[in-house]
């Protein structure tokens, strides 16, 4: 445990103000989703530029790929939500919505598939440890972003499974620093769970007595 700590201080004490910088914007992102602003896009988008850099610099192309990917998305979800309150004309934020279980098992079944098949070619092909899995959270991680620029509540559960099997990966690996930051995302996917589930109750409710 001792020696645990000690890499995890020593991780933290090596990363750059960059990657500092990153981590402070996700944080960002993540507390101004869970409060629906629009303005978690802008940080995200910073966010996932800084990372993109130092992943292709520190050669982890996969996922530097990924997150080119997330800026993308992060356009699409400053679209997504600004557009609604463009089109109501007013300042009304795009609503929260709920997935059917039935599309949720859908979309999970093809994600598995899609993933089990890059983490074929990744384990047969390319020197990827953890294939399988790599490819899960990146399969994952896609999916859940778009339900997040939809704001589809069970984004959150996606996020919690993800972060989840992102510690043991980053513990497996040694990036401790990157495995205590993403034990605090998965603490905040259940936070930004309950605090979206609570605003759709409350629409539901006052659509019930409209």
């Amino acid at each position: 445990m001792g020696e645990l700590l000690s890499q995890t201080l020593t991780g933290f004490q090596a990363m750059s103000y960059w990657e500092y910088l990153a981590v402070l914007l996700s944080v960002t992102y993540l507390w101004l989703a869970m409060k629906q602003s629009l303005w978690c896009w802008p940080a995200a988008f910073f966010s996932t530029f800084i990372y993109t850099l130092l992943f292709f610099n520190g050669a982890l192309l996969m996922d530097s790929a990924l997150n080119v990917f997330y800026m993308a998305m992060a356009f699409y979800g400053w679209y997504s939500w600004r557009n609604h309150r463009d089109a109501v004309k007013s300042q009304q934020q795009l609503p929260i919505q709920s997935w059917s279980l039935p599309l949720h098992g859908r979309i999970i079944g093809i994600t598995f598939v899609i993933s089990m098949v890059l983490g074929y070619i990744m384990d047969n092909y390319t020197h990827a440890d953890f294939a399988y899995l790599d490819s899960l959270t990146s399969c994952f991680s896609v999916v859940s972003t778009y339900l997040v620029a939809k704001k589809v509540l069970e984004n959150w559960l996606y996020w919690f499974v993800i972060d989840v099997v992102a510690v043991y990966l980053y513990v497996e690996k040694g990036f401790y620093p990157t495995a205590v930051l993403f034990i605090f995302f998965t603490l905040m996917s259940v936070w930004g769970y309950l605090q979206w589930r609570q605003s759709l109750v409350t629409l539901e409710r006052q659509s019930a007595t409209a």
